[in-house]
């Protein structure tokens, strides 16, 4: 399907300026040189591939906006400056600091450097309307094997679609029922710098190992490390931690998460907070309030949905496990990787001012001999610098046993 999805069209609204604008990022390392005939292959790939569209609006109002085949994109950037090893994470920041338009293009944007300890690092970053972490893993994954499928360009006139959406909004509006808010909404906070961050990796065995000393999981060892980085950085207890869930049922790169939630309470462990996300997999995912429709929102004018949306799904940290990264990724063509990092970042901050209610986020995927941890602090007041994250990471890993490399 063409059409925008409900997430979608929210991070489009906050793509507009309503809320925390929001960019997936895909980081890779290798052991050698990477040379720019493979890169612009892969380049070219991604702009024949599902990354390479545009959103266009609707001629009808209540119709959706939908995606277009659009080959606009940034070139290849491969210059010839190396990277110093020990600014990997610096260079990888201002990376997800590039300008992009999911409505006008480009969307997304390939960049590579080289390391100067030798190796190459290579930076995807997109738009969060086109994609979310999965999705992003996908296309590069199906870039690199070559395998580009022609976009599907079939879509519903925007009457017949303007008309589907009226009808799902009238039959889920019978429905509704007066319900009992289960939180309260959560109080924003005044985001105007640059997230401090940290990219980790982990020997398999230690993280699993540490995991399962608690009868826990590589998940539940994810929430109560990120709950311990936010207790030690003074955030207090309880926190409430948004956890996306993947629904996907299809090979879809759009955005195919919903959210669900837990709170953490000083006492928790490894062990609760697994029963905890176990129980919040299982409940219904989050919408509107009181069984309204999620897709009013693409009824109303956009101010009144930008409204409608602000802040939804946000609560005091987001907590997201992508999980294995494809064994395609193992290897850019004859190049072995080294690493392989995903997460959300937030351009622009430095020049606007933005809300959220999000203090810190966290992003975990998996190769077969590591784990790799993202961390993206947005709480000025209490992660003020990059230093102060790592020894807030340092002290939480030192009591687990783990041994962090920071890249």
């Amino acid at each position: 399907m063409t059409r925008l999805s409900v997430v979608d069209e929210m991070f489009l609204h906050r793509h507009r300026g309503s809320g925390l604008p929001s960019v997936m990022q895909g980081v890779w390392r290798t052991d050698d040189t990477v040379h720019a005939p493979l890169l612009i292959s892969l380049h070219d790939a991604l702009s024949q591939g599902p990354l390479g569209r545009r959103v266009v609006r609707a001629r009808i109002p209540g119709a959706r906006p939908r995606f277009v085949p659009s080959t606009h994109s940034y070139p290849l950037r491969y210059p010839a400056e190396k990277v110093a090893d020990d600014a990997i994470v610096e260079w990888a920041d201002a990376q997800a600091e590039v300008d992009l338009d999911p409505e006008r293009g480009p969307g997304w944007s390939l960049v590579a450097a080289h390391l100067a300890g030798g190796g190459t690092l290579v930076s995807l970053v997109c738009s969060h309307v086109l994609t979310d972490a999965r999705g992003l893993i996908d296309a590069v994954a199906e870039a690199l094997a070559g395998n580009t499928e022609p976009h599907d360009e079939s879509h519903t006139s925007d009457l017949r679609d303007a008309l589907h959406v009226a009808r799902t909004v009238a039959r889920g509006l019978r429905g509704v029922r007066r319900t009992r808010t289960r939180e309260k909404p959560p109080i924003p906070l005044s985001v105007g710098l640059r997230p401090r961050t940290a990219l980790i990796d982990v020997p398999s065995e230690e993280w699993d190992t540490a995991a399962g000393v608690g009868d826990g999981t590589a998940n539940s060892l994810m929430l109560a490390i990120a709950t311990g980085i936010a207790r030690r950085a003074g955030i207090p207890l309880p926190l409430r931690i948004s956890i996306p869930v993947d629904d996907r049922d299809s090979n879809t790169v759009s955005n195919g998460v919903s959210m669900t939630g837990i709170t953490v309470d000083a006492d928790d462990t490894v062990a609760t907070l697994r029963a905890k996300a176990a129980l919040a997999y299982r409940q219904p995912r989050e919408g509107a309030p009181h069984g309204i429709p999620a897709e009013i929102v693409q009824l109303v004018p956009d101010r009144v949905a930008a409204r409608m949306t602000q802040g939804a799904g946000e609560r005091d940290m987001l907590c997201s496990n992508i999980g294995r990264v494809p064994a395609v990724l193992d290897a850019f063509g004859p190049h072995r990787t080294t690493g392989v990092a995903m997460r959300a970042m937030h351009p622009g901050l430095g020049t606007r001012d933005a809300t959220t209610s999000t203090r810190l986020s966290t992003y975990l995927c998996s190769r077969d001999d590591r784990y790799t941890l993202a961390v993206v602090a947005l709480d000025e007041e209490r992660f003020p610098d990059t230093q102060a994250l790592r020894g807030f990471i340092d002290a939480e890993f030192a009591e687990r046993g783990l041994h962090a490399t920071y890249w």
